[in-house]
């Protein structure tokens, strides 16, 4: 059985073939078409970690990833992961790959998408908080489905963001509040336990895609900011694990699967009620499956050609 580093998988997965592959899976996700549970979670507290198994069933493919979260590390990444696929029909495993590169492209396709749906018409200026790994990320995924004309960033590590904003041509802000204000997309993406988006810093028509804290113990959003209307992608796994959610004891709007399928078919009912927008995303198994499933098709594709992967 064929395994795919994270080299090989990077030459095969690109945000232009991502976003169509994670939008088709969050509408099966809600609409019933791929089946999912909520995610497993095993603490490592002796380790200050966590281990994840995300399983999930597409059709004719199943799979699961298997994610170590160590937000203490150093010297290796946060985040690490392996998925493996297997045939739906027989149950044959059929390639293994890294899934780290997945989980941190998947995560900002996500959001990309969201942004593309969500985000009010004439958007101009986007606020990052934070400067790793997903801060990066959604910067690529972000520029491809909009045109902003100004894009701020601030982290609490004021030289990382000087080099980010140096290195992608940002504004560095000196307070997440500076960032926020009058921003039409806040994507916050810095590791916190407790808020740090508040809801009188949001711009009237904003859109908030809050990536940072999963967990039912976890907030980034004040209630006040959770007064917006509230997108997720899947409203059971929301439920045990948004901390934001069970915290506000807010009501989920809709899964961002079902106002997609809505636009598909001309019937979207875009959020207009409330003063903002918030998309709380999780992360799903559905997602890192569909990410997946483009790496082993690019694979077979290469080998069908006689293309080599080493």
């Amino acid at each position: 059985m064929e395994y795919l580093d994270e080299e090989k998988v990077r030459r095969i997965l690109t945000y232009e073939v991502l976003l169509p592959a994670v939008e088709r899976a969050l509408i099966d996700l809600s609409a019933g078409k791929i089946r999912q549970p909520v995610r497993s979670i095993v603490a490592v507290p002796e380790h200050h970690g966590l281990f994840g198994l995300m399983p999930a069933v597409d059709g004719d493919l199943m799979g699961v990833k298997l994610v170590a979260v160590y937000e203490r590390n150093v010297d290796h990444p946060t985040h690490q992961a392996v998925i493996q696929l297997l045939s739906a029909k027989t149950g044959e495993p059929l390639m293994g790959m890294d899934g780290r590169l997945i989980t941190e492209m998947r995560t900002a396709a996500v959001s990309a998408v969201a942004t593309r749906l969500l985000a009010r018409p004439g958007a101009e200026v986007l606020a990052i908080l934070g400067s790793g790994v997903q801060a990066r990320s959604h910067l690529t995924a972000l520029r491809l489905v909009s045109s902003f004309k100004e894009i701020r960033v601030w982290s609490r590590t004021p030289e990382h963001t000087c080099q980010f904003a140096i290195e992608c041509g940002l504004l560095a802000m000196e307070s997440a509040e500076a960032a926020v204000r009058g921003a039409d997309v806040v994507i916050s993406v810095s590791t916190v336990r407790e808020p740090l988006v508040r809801g009188a810093w949001l711009a009237e028509g904003a859109l908030v895609c809050a990536v940072s804290a999963v967990g039912p113990d976890k907030r980034e959003l004040d209630d006040a900011a959770m007064q917006g209307y509230i997108v997720v992608e899947s409203r059971e796994a929301a439920l045990r694990e948004s901390g934001d959610l069970i915290g506000s004891g807010q009501m989920i709007a809709a899964e961002l699967g079902e106002l997609l399928a809505g636009k598909a078919a001309g019937t979207a009912k875009l959020p207009h009620s409330r003063p903002w927008t918030v998309f709380k995303s999780l992360g799903v198994g559905a997602t890192d499956l569909a990410a997946a499933r483009v790496v082993w098709e690019g694979w077979k594709a290469l080998v069908t050609g006689n293309e080599s992967l080493t």
